[in-house]
């Protein structure tokens, strides 16, 4: 899984219709640090973020292993929502900060 945030949304009305149902973020990849990095993807949301939340997600084959996105035709999944980052005993994040 990778560490990002939620920058904004995709919206698509119309589709492929194995995506109908699916939300969509754009999710930028995020350092240790807390600072973004460069690199975005478009991830299906599979457990109800929202912007400026920092989440995990997963890209390809894994992507599709959560109940909503069984089968569908998505690269990437939002599949956590991150409370708190700890590395080296030091406390990088907290969601309720």
């Amino acid at each position: 899984m990778i560490l990002g945030k939620i920058v904004g949304t995709v919206v698509a009305t119309r589709k492929d219709e194995k995506l109908v149902g699916l939300r969509f973020h754009l999710v930028q990849n995020l350092g240790l640090d807390g600072a973004l990095k460069p690199g975005f993807v478009v991830a299906a949301d599979s457990v109800g973020a929202g912007v400026g939340e920092v989440v995990l997600y997963a890209s390809g084959s894994s992507a599709r292993q959560t109940v909503q996105t069984d089968n569908r035709p998505v690269d990437a999944t939002i599949m956590a929502i991150v409370d708190t980052l700890e590395v080296g005993g030091e406390i990088c994040y907290r969601k309720d900060a």
